[in-house]
């Protein structure tokens, strides 16, 4: 049995544009409703949704059979969660407030089996075939992909530090905290924040890394994507419901 390959690092790599849908109602269902829409990947949350590792699972499972490649966002840079993720045989990982290099070296160190790095061994697991990859502890590396998030003014100061810790395949930019840590709690179309994005895209770029973004506002999307996102999200799943079946309602409403 051989591993599978991460399409999505391939992709991002070649500087492939990949779009993606951020999923925080942390139900296998749910992913596997948008699993074939046609988006490049999907964003499993764990941070600001109720997802664990045993949602996570089930929306692995749910999502495996279609086109898409799935992106999980441990709820912290833990070693422990890391782990447990990628035995579940997550590829790709979203490693939220990343502040400095040497946190991103923390991350570099959970993805990676000793001497290298942290990680636990263990031979039965999903990310094993439960025993049946052949040389998954020599070959899981080549295909695990580390995306790390900055999302404060300190992190922006760090960025090019942060981009250079091998093993870093990509920066994403939080536009929501770097609002905040900003000055600007809310307001992340703020003109002070979004001059910090681009430029941060800019710098990410500048650095021979890919870079990525969430934004619901389809015009800064397209944006981005101008300068240079390489793993760009653009809508997300609670908003699409919530959103959606308001305007369902204001069509019919009568009083």
């Amino acid at each position: 049995m051989k591993l599978p390959p991460n399409r999505l690092k391939r992709a991002l790599a070649e500087g492939r544009q990949q779009v993606g849908l951020w999923c925080s109602l942390s139900s296998a269902y749910a992913a596997e409703a948008v699993a074939g829409s046609g988006f490049d990947w999907l964003l499993f949350d764990t941070e600001h949704s109720p997802g664990d590792v045993l949602t996570v699972l089930g929306q692995l499972q749910a999502t495996a059979a279609y086109d898409v490649t799935p992106v999980v966002r441990p709820a912290s840079n833990d070693a422990v969660l890391i782990k447990r993720f990628l035995d579940l045989g997550v590829q790709t990982l979203l490693i939220p407030y990343v502040q400095n290099a040497e946190e991103a070296r923390r991350a570099v160190a959970a993805m990676s089996y000793p001497p290298e790095g942290v990680r636990g061994v263990s031979a039965l697991t999903r990310a094993t075939g439960f025993g049946r990859v052949d040389r998954y502890a020599t070959s899981a590396a080549e295909e695990l992909c580390l995306l790390v998030q900055v999302e404060t003014g300190d992190a922006l100061r760090e960025l090019e530090a942060i981009a250079a810790v091998k093993g870093v395949d990509g920066i994403f930019i939080g536009p929501g905290d770097l609002a905040a840590s900003l000055g600007h709690v809310g307001e992340p179309g703020h003109p002070v924040v979004v001059a910090a994005i681009e430029d941060a895209i800019h710098r990410v770029r500048a650095c021979g890394k890919a870079a990525g973004i969430l934004t619901l506002d389809p015009a800064f999307a397209q944006r981005c994507i101008q300068l240079g996102t390489t793993f760009t999200a653009v809508a997300m799943d609670v908003a699409v419901l919530a959103r959606g079946t308001e305007k369902i309602a204001q069509q019919f409403r009568t009083r």
